[in-house]
């Protein structure tokens, strides 16, 4: 099982701890990865991170595709790949409804099918067998609609990429798991647990069938693990308030793709009974809800014999495959030291 990391952007301006990143490397974990919402984007981090690095991968986890055309990705995955030596890790995805539409000011519309559209240009462009042609319903290249010069034709990059390149997506729901297993290398959930491994296996097993692939020794399922290290209910406390936010405020009613999620991990009650108050502005009531439960199996926290027993639980599900990658996310230094102790 490798470790992973995610890097701490958030605030007024932006900031990365080196230090912490350097020691990741040193520990032997196996890449950092970067996000983006509405604030600092995905890939300068993982480019500033790659210049000061020498073994560590590094990946977007995710670029919004609504922000870059798809060939715009492709000219960044080719660039970061070759000055890194090989070390970058592409993740993309759709983002939710909310930053689509409220922030990039695109349509949400088909978000599965633009992802599937998406990921086949960028490995055109990286294999270069021919020039680039696409003719899909959300991407025409060369492009010959309304207000079309005419003059477009297909292209073929002047960089020639390595092959190997890995794919990520970010998925919770059945359909995205399906299409993730179908299409790509890997994926980012953004919680998960051992007892509630299958809820985010079965449905990628089901569209690595589809796309003819025969079993997960291949794939990397890397879903983020928060983790904390200290007393065991202040720990608890500390991660409430970002759990709530996701299950009760990440999306309207009828469409969260996290109180969804939820439930399916077995918190129906808990899941409906946080988003009422979220949505109603009682998000400290909500965050009260959030059991103890949910955060125990989708974290790691509490003293370090404590992380130690709970990542024996995560190594016998990466054993069948089911986990390749912890992304902690919330890190210190010696959180860092107590998971490579328990998990390297």
């Amino acid at each position: 099982m490798k470790l992973g990391l995610t890097i701490g952007t958030g605030g007024n301006t932006p900031r990365i701890d080196m230090d912490l990143i350097l020691e990741a490397e040193r520990l032997g974990y196996d890449a950092v990865w970067s996000g983006e919402a509405y604030g600092t984007d995905a890939v300068t981090p993982i480019t500033w991170v790659l210049a000061r690095t020498t073994k560590i991968k590094a990946g977007t986890g995710i670029m919004q595709m609504s922000a870059r055309t798809p060939t715009c990705v492709a000219m960044t995955a080719l660039t970061l790949q070759g000055l890194s030596g090989n070390r970058f890790l592409c993740g993309i995805g759709p983002s939710g409804p909310q930053v689509i539409e409220g922030w990039h000011g695109q349509p949400y519309g088909k978000p599965l099918a633009r992802t599937r559209e998406y990921i086949s240009i960028i490995r055109k462009v990286i294999a270069r067998e021919q020039p680039l042609t696409h003719q899909g319903e959300h991407y025409q290249i060369p492009y010959a609609g309304p207000g079309a010069s005419g003059l477009g034709k297909p292209l073929k990059s002047i960089v020639h990429g390595q092959p190997g390149m890995k794919f990520y997506t970010a998925s919770i729901m059945p359909a995205g798991l399906r299409l993730a297993g179908e299409i790509a290398d890997g994926n980012i959930p953004i919680f998960m647990s051992p007892e509630g491994a299958d809820a985010i296996v079965k449905p990628t097993l089901e569209g690595m069938a589809k796309g003819a692939k025969s079993d997960l020794s291949a794939f990397d399922i890397a879903p983020h693990v928060k983790v904390r290290v200290g007393d065991l209910d202040a720990c608890r406390d500390a991660i409430r308030p970002e759990l709530a936010l996701y299950i009760g405020g990440m999306g309207a009613r009828g469409k969260n793709f996290y109180t969804d999620y939820a439930i399916r991990l077995g918190f129906e009650e808990a899941a409906l009974k946080i988003q009422d108050l979220y949505l109603a502005g009682d998000k400290k009531g909500a965050a009260a809800l959030v059991p103890d439960a949910l955060i125990d199996q989708i974290s790691l926290i509490g003293s370090p014999d404590r992380i130690k027993g709970r990542l024996a639980d995560w190594k016998a599900i990466a054993k069948e495959n089911k986990v390749g990658t912890l992304v902690l996310t919330g890190a210190t230094m010696e959180a860092l030291r107590v998971v490579a102790e328990g998990a390297l």
